[in-house]
């Protein structure tokens, strides 16, 4: 419906006569439809007579301007010998665009009758109105919505079938193209419970995996979140998973790493986007309290995820040497089978090198005091 601010008036008890052309209109319309142009057609009426007509053609004209209300004009302003169409009626099955509006305008027509609105570019009422702009040297009076309903049909019928054939036409994704094929970890079965979700609304679609042992959160009790660094992902933490004891225990491998989806650009991969998929997941999952455990690579995520929720305490207290650079180890490259898995790694810049970055005998000691668990053998 056009908006109350128009100056169109409304298309209640329409008079036949306005029925009449505008199904002429429609008839043009159709008749675009199957040139394979948007379905919009128009009419122009002098005095009780049809004088013009005039039909959707930019696609076949290779013309921007080829819209039903132009062509319409044209051929009036033809038919008549004057550019000027002053007594005259437009009738077209689809709002005018401000091109349009303009040129009607200028034609000086008495009047302009739409159908279906267009809430996207509708130039008179749904958008702007230049219809109703009273320092203008011309007033046109607007109808709209007649035969509203009616002239809408053949535009959702064609916009449902281009989006039909462009789903057809469309190459469907490798589910390996953004996954790393489950053989790779066959020798890293996870040693908890695997869970998934691409709902979370910054994920845009994007899988996390993330791993949890299940435990409720005890009263008080924060739950720990283990964040692996840039090019690890959560095998890093094996060794955690006897030492939890009762405290819950989360392990997400981060977009772009682990079981996780590897998107090929890396640019949308920052700390505050990390951060942000971190707190919409652990609200998800209705989390309250956390304490993290991360090598120091991850102190721009740690704090972003702080920032953003609050929700992050301090780093659960590890040694000075509870990290440690030693040998890439083997598991390290289960999830990059090749450089297009390997693509988003480059959004941590000079960070990458802190892959072989490794959880040392003293930091998992030192993590098992600190959750009261025994000391790891």
């Amino acid at each position: 419906m056009v908006p109350p601010s128009s100056s169109a008036a409304p298309a209640s008890a329409a008079p036949p006569d306005d029925v009449h052309w505008m199904r002429l209109a429609l008839a043009q319309a159709q008749a675009a439809a199957e040139a394979g142009e948007v379905p919009v057609g128009a009419v122009v009426v002098r005095q009780g007579q049809l004088l013009a007509t005039g039909r959707n053609n930019p696609v076949a004209a290779h013309d921007p301007s080829g819209h039903a209300e132009i062509n319409a004009l044209r051929a009036a302003a033809a038919a008549l010998g004057n550019y000027r169409l002053e007594g005259c009626e437009l009738f077209v099955t689809l709002e005018p665009c401000p091109m349009c509006a303009g040129a009607l305008l200028q034609a000086r027509l008495a009047r302009v009758v739409f159908g279906a609105a267009d809430p996207r570019t509708g130039a008179a009422g749904s958008v702007v109105d230049l219809f109703a702009q009273p320092a203008l040297n011309h007033h046109t009076r607007v109808r709209g919505g007649v035969l509203g309903e009616a002239c809408a049909r053949p535009l959702q019928a064609f916009f449902r079938a281009r989006r039909a054939q462009a789903r057809a036409l469309a190459q469907p994704l490798r589910d390996d193209a953004l996954r790393t094929p489950a053989a790779r970890f066959e020798a890293y079965p996870p040693p908890a419970a695997l869970q998934w979700t691409a709902e979370l609304p910054a994920l845009a679609g994007l899988r996390l995996a993330w791993l949890d042992n299940g435990q409720p959160a005890g009263p008080g009790a924060p739950a720990l979140l283990g964040l692996h660094g840039p090019g690890q992902w959560g095998e890093l933490y094996r060794a955690l998973w006897p030492l939890a004891g009762g405290r819950r225990l989360l392990v997400p491998d981060l977009i772009g790493h682990g079981r996780s989806d590897k998107p090929k650009k890396g640019t949308l991969l920052s700390p505050a986007w990390h951060a942000q998929v971190l707190d919409e997941w652990l609200r998800a999952l209705a989390v309250g309290a956390v304490e993290v455990v991360a090598p120091p690579s991850m102190a721009a995520v740690v704090h972003a995820l702080a920032e953003r929720s609050g929700r992050a305490a301090p780093w659960l207290p590890l040694p000075p040497d509870a990290w440690r650079d030693g040998p890439a180890p083997a598991w390290l490259d289960a999830p990059f089978p090749d450089a297009g898995h390997r693509a988003a790694l480059r959004a941590w810049g000079p960070a990458q090198p802190a892959a072989t970055v490794q959880l040392t005998p003293e930091g998992l000691a030192a993590l098992a005091q600190a959750l009261g668990a025994p000391a790891p053998r």
